[in-house]
């Protein structure tokens, strides 16, 4: 195979390769070849049909498939013979050149910068520590009783912690809201549902009972005749309801799939659970703390474009697909859109290549151990864990990408210790909030 390397760029590269197209046709002869052997077509019996009738029937798939395995052979081996590391993936392309009797193909790709030296003793980190405290596990209880509490009327003036239904109307100036009528919503008192001012108001209040409040809405409030202006708010609560929390006996635990309804195996799920959480809030609070010594180090490294624009516009789909999943519609998106995450952007994927460059120099290696925590990690959330972690092995995209996600984490926890660092303990309410 012929190869030629030219450089575009300062990170762009375009490599030529060429191959005799006999070498295809041999493949492809000899994959049909084999096909034909086993294949059962209506007609014909197995062994027995006609090369034409294979060729018509498997021979577009069969030629697609054996090239593209050429073409990732013989890219792969031009890149290890010049001591190529790409950035991203190439964009193969025929070739107009192509001499009679081979195949010519040009591929572009970016190559991953010089970063120089990486010495990440330089670099100040603060480790985060934290850990599943008791009080932890009651405040999760007590979430879980107000998950499923219920609500019974009362007559008594509304307080803390009671739901009111409340229909309100409000005039800024000479603007009524709404024109007509009233509108109506149902708010937990202290729950910060409603405009706080609002809200405070109903407490005290019973139900059939009014209220008039004199409130200033900031500049952002949602609704716009009311943003910035200070509007008399009409209140009348129209039912008051206390809540009802249940019991933490049996019944309770075992609905949370705790079959015993022991409450001590119940606290020891919840603390696993805890953990899991608190283990993944820590790890992100580092590869951000990593992340921006990183970036404050080496901003000034110039960064393949193509690769930089690629991951901007993967970052405005992310954004996209959010909108779309809360039930909004996000309209027609711009074709530039993705020039407002740009930043972003480069930040990632200067990480992201500093990481991989820390990874080969030092030669690590993907911990077999550690990936096999994370999978039965993942796997434990699920209520048959053995089918997950089937998945997972049966699926390689699925397996590729856990594979990244836990050699980044590695690399991560190895920059860590080797950089000058400090812990601060958290609580866990403060570890878990972004």
């Amino acid at each position: 195979m012929q190869v030629s390397v030219e450089t575009l760029g300062s990170l762009e590269r375009r490599l030529t390769f060429r191959l005799p197209s006999e070498r295809l046709q041999s493949q492809v002869g000899g994959r049909l070849r084999e096909i034909a052997r086993t294949a059962r077509i209506k007609g014909f019996r197995p062994g027995k049909v006609p090369a034409k009738v294979i060729e018509q029937r498997y021979g577009e798939q069969v030629r697609a498939e054996v090239l593209d395995g050429l073409l990732r052979e013989g890219f792969d081996e031009a890149v290890r013979s010049n001591e190529l590391r790409l950035a991203g993936q190439p964009k193969i392309e025929p070739s107009q050149e192509a001499a009679e009797g081979e195949l010519a193909y040009v591929a572009t790709f970016e190559v991953v910068p010089d970063f120089g030296e990486i010495d990440v003793s330089k670099l100040a980190v603060v480790r985060h520590t934290s850990e599943v405290t008791e009080e932890d596990i009651d405040r999760m209880i007590e979430n879980l009783r107000q998950q499923r509490r219920s609500w019974s009327v009362v007559t008594r003036p509304a307080q803390a912690g009671d739901a009111v239904e409340v229909e309100t109307w409000s005039q800024a100036g000479d603007e009524r809201i709404p024109a007509e009528g009233v509108e109506r919503g149902v708010t937990v008192v202290g729950s910060g549902g409603m405009f706080k001012g609002i809200e405070d108001a109903l407490a005290g209040l019973a139900a059939g009972e009014e209220k008039t409040v004199e409130v200033e809405f900031p500049a952002d409030w949602r609704v716009p005749a009311l943003a910035g202006k200070t509007a008399t708010v009409h209140l009348k609560a129209v039912q008051v309801s206390e809540q009802q929390l249940p019991e933490v006996d049996a019944a309770f635990i075992k609905s949370f799939g705790v079959k015993s309804g022991q409450l001590e195996q119940f606290r020891g799920d919840i603390r696993t659970n805890l953990e899991r959480e608190l283990k993944g809030a820590l790890m992100n609070r580092l590869r951000r703390e990593v992340g921006e010594q990183l970036v404050a180090a080496y901003a000034h490294v110039e960064l393949p474009p193509r690769l930089v624009e690629n991951e901007a516009r993967a970052l405005l789909a992310q954004q996209v697909e959010q909108v779309r999943r809360s039930g909004r519609d996000p309209g027609q998106v711009p074709e530039d859109a993705h020039q407002g995450f740009m930043d972003a952007a480069r930040k990632r994927v200067l990480v992201g290549l500093l990481v991989g460059e820390v990874a080969r120099r030092n030669q690590l290696r993907l911990d077999p151990k550690r990936l096999n925590e994370h999978l039965r990690l993942i796997a434990s959330t699920y209520e048959e864990p053995q089918q997950v972690i089937d998945l997972y092995r049966n699926d390689p995209q699925l397996m590729s990408g856990l594979q990244n996600r836990v050699m980044e984490e590695q690399v991560i926890d190895w920059i860590a210790e080797r950089a000058q660092h400090t812990e601060q303990q958290l609580t866990f309410q403060e570890a878990i909030t972004p």
